[in-house]
């Protein structure tokens, strides 16, 4: 998998590196489908494009807290869809999208 710019005490960061730090920072991301797709999966770019799937409401607002907290430093471009949105689209596939948990799984 690819790098990223990543926190300035870690220097580049690999997909699966910003997996982990996302999923270990953001606890509400349990509630919701989360993927990585783009530049940073294929090695270059200059952002991280994050999918993320699911309800609205508060939830989401808090997870929004979350994500800015955890992405101060990497250049996060984030997608925010509802599920009947990601469904209608097929953005998932269509981009390739990776899950999060997925590339966290393989940082091992």
């Amino acid at each position: 998998m690819g790098r990223a710019e990543g926190l300035p005490e870690q220097g580049l960061m690999t997909a699966s590196e910003i997996a982990v730090h996302l999923l270990g920072t953001c606890a509400s991301l349990e509630h919701f489908d989360a993927y990585m797709f783009g530049s940073t999966l294929n090695g270059f770019g200059q952002d991280i494009d994050i999918l993320i799937v699911g309800p609205g409401g508060d939830l989401l607002a808090q997870l929004k807290k979350e994500m800015r907290c955890a992405g101060q430093s990497l250049p996060l471009h984030i997608l925010y869809m509802q599920p009947s949105e990601e469904c209608h689209s097929q953005f998932v596939a269509r981009e390739k999208c990776i899950p999060l948990a997925q590339l966290a799984s393989s940082a091992s």
